[in-house]
Formats: structure tokens, sequence, C-alpha cells
């Protein structure tokens, strides 16, 4: 059987690579090469919490708008909604939704602020 390494593996890698190189590098380039790493790592974490993270979101505005649909779908309307004015605080479980939302995107974006 032929294996291959997974796109975490690729993107791990990759980014070990550049921290190797980066002491050897001007500073200009230094800093771009933590550019980079930076970027691998969110790609890595996209990768690696991006499925679960996009259905937690397609069941929660699924249950705030009460019907089904795609994330990209779902997330127009509930935008358009909210900017309508249909939606707000008051509406049962909107706050949730968006909470939970934004949580697991900052996992993967900036993992940090959680």
């Amino acid at each position: 059987m032929i294996t291959h390494p997974r796109a975490e593996e690729l993107v791990e890698a990759v980014a070990e690579w550049i921290d190797q190189i980066r002491p050897g590098l001007d500073p200009r380039n230094a800093f771009l090469g933590r550019v980079a790493v930076n970027a691998l790592a969110t790609v890595g974490r996209e990768l690696a919490k991006g499925a679960a993270a996009e259905a937690t979101a397609v069941a929660r505005m699924s249950e705030v708008l009460g019907r089904s649909s795609n994330y990209d779908d779902l997330s127009g309307e509930l935008c358009a909604r909210i900017r309508a004015g249909s939606l707000t605080v008051e509406t049962p479980g909107l706050l949730r939704a968006l909470s939970e939302m934004a949580v697991a995107q900052l996992a993967i974006d900036q993992p940090s602020y959680g």
C-alpha cells in the first residue's frame, strides 16, 4: 500500500523547517519566516478542527433559523436576519450560537485568546 504524508504533517514539517533556518536569516526575512510559521499553524489548526467547528456551527445556526442547509447559506441568512433586526439578543439560542461559533473560530485563528 502506498502511503503519503497527511496535510497536517506536511504543514508541520514546513513550519519546523522554517523555524530551523530562521535564526540564520536577515531580520526582515526572519520576521517573514515567523509570519509564515504562524500562517502554517493556523492552516494546521483549520485542518484539524475546521470540519468539527463548521458542523457545530451548522447545527447551531439550524436551531436558531429553524431550518437545515449548508454553512454558507445558513451563515448568509443569519447575518441578513441580524442586520434586518429580525434576530436580536432576545432570540432564543442566538447568543449561545454566536458565542460557541466565535469560541470555535478563535480556537483555530488565535488559540491564545481562548
